[in-house]
């Protein structure tokens, strides 16, 4: 007997929501699309035709599509940090299964809301934390619910966001300005954080937070540097930064000349001229940026345990964490497909291979070592009820991280150590009031 596919529409096909909706095209006889929202022409295009979506389901505005009755199972929302609320309140009244891309929403307040809403309303809202569902994390979760470390005493994480990626995303890009965006702790690191709740199996009681902006800056700008690379700098050979050298670069990863051209799979033609007229062929020096360029962030949980996570531009990227605890150590990098582990009982270091691991080293870079894909699967395997595994979160479990990111900017900014608890409850307190 055939298996009845599972539908979707997406709103926002930028590179989140293409990256999602192109792995569903691989599997056809699993899922399908059936309509599509997005503001950029070109975008709206690849998808409508790579899913043979009718017109009258293709969208400019999220808000014409779900302005319609309910025309699938899922509802796969991907737009901008600050457009993330309101879709997610409509397709919650409309029924459908969530699938939201991180951030749940840009303050905290809406987070709650959204939080508070989904479980009144009995709506599944799966948050996009995809690093839960990588060969990588599937495998530390496991090896420390098995008993590896003993009681996790301490975790160092670090995510070394790499400094092209800071530049394209953070500098030039989309989530270079907190106030059109998020804080980058968030942006970036909220799934960082939810991995810590959840390989420490506890809540966060406390947060303390440093950090800046402190290389891409005005001040550090090569003299007579343009404002636009493309307009002739006189620092273009030894920059590393240079517009043009990063993005007409064959080795320039796809999902960046895409988000530069606006569209899929872009000619160097295309690249070109946008460089000439948006903001990817800006001199990094010279932008509207004013999110950090590092942060630390120190961690205190319920039963005792602490993290530190350290978040900067300046190195090739990556993602490295050390698990200790009362029993022994584990280290592992993203890149690496295997964990070092040093048992106190033995007095030994092993290497402990992870099932999979291509599709780490595959993906990385592009996919989040897998995770892009895993989620998909486990987002519809749960609407299926055929999922068996532990990396799917609650809404509210989302929302506890993103607060532990909000709390960790509110400490940065003030200069403070935050409770969590004191942090809710003013932000319960604020809700009520309005």
């Amino acid at each position: 007997m055939a298996q009845k596919k599972i539908s979707a529409i997406l709103l926002g096909a930028g590179n989140r929501g293409k990256v999602y909706t192109d792995d569903m095209a691989k599997y056809p006889e699993l899922y399908e699309v059936v309509g599509v929202a997005e503001p950029i022409e070109a975008r709206r295009d690849y998808i409508a035709k790579l899913h043979n979506i009718p017109a009258d389901r293709v969208f400019a505005d999220w808000r014409d599509l779900l302005a319609l009755p309910k025309m699938a199972d899922a509802c796969i929302i991907c737009t901008m940090d600050q457009e993330h609320t309101k879709p997610t309140i409509r397709a919650i009244d409309l029924g459908y299964e969530i699938l939201l891309e991180k951030p749940v929403a840009a303050n905290p307040e809406e987070c709650m809301l959204l939080a508070n809403y989904a479980e009144e309303k009995g709506v599944n809202v799966l948050v996009c934390h995809v690093l839960r569902y990588t060969p990588f994390f599937t495998k530390l979760k496991n090896l420390i619910d098995d008993g590896y470390v003993g009681r996790v005493m301490q975790i160092r994480h670090t995510e070394d966001v790499g400094h092209l990626h800071q530049s394209h995303s953070f500098v030039r890009g989309n989530w270079a300005n907190s106030e059109r965006s998020t804080p980058m702790i968030l942006q970036k690191c909220c799934h960082d954080l939810d991995i810590l709740q959840w390989l420490i199996g506890e809540k966060c009681t406390r947060v303390q937070s440093f950090g800046s902006l402190t290389y891409f800056t005005k001040e550090n700008c090569p003299e007579g540097a343009p404002v636009r690379c493309t307009d002739g700098c006189p620092a273009a050979d030894t920059c590393h930064y240079h517009a043009e050298k990063v993005y007409l670069s064959d080795d320039c990863h796809a999902w960046m000349k895409e988000a530069v051209a606006k569209c899929p799979d872009p000619t160097k033609e295309q690249i070109a001229k946008a460089l000439r007229e948006n903001n990817f062929g800006k001199c990094v020096f010279r932008t509207d940026n004013d999110v950090v360029d590092h942060q630390v962030v120190n961690m205190e949980f319920e039963g005792g345990a602490t993290a530190s996570l350290s978040m900067a531009a300046f190195n090739q990227g990556g993602r490295d964490i050390y698990v200790m605890g009362t029993d022994g150590s584990l280290h592992g990098r993203m890149k690496d497909p295997y964990f070092t582990y040093f048992s106190f009982k033995t007095g030994q270091t092993t290497q402990i291979p992870i099932e999979d691991a291509a599709k780490t080293s595959e993906h990385f870079g592009g996919g989040h070592g897998g995770g892009d894909q895993g989620i998909v699967s486990a987002f519809f395997s749960r609407m299926k009820g055929t999922y068996k595994g532990k990396s799917i979160s609650s809404i509210r479990q989302s929302v506890d991280n993103h607060l532990m990111a909000f709390a960790a900017e509110k400490s940065r900014i003030e200069g403070s150590v935050i409770s969590l608890a004191d942090y809710c409850k003013e932000l319960n307190e604020s809700l009520k009031s309005k």
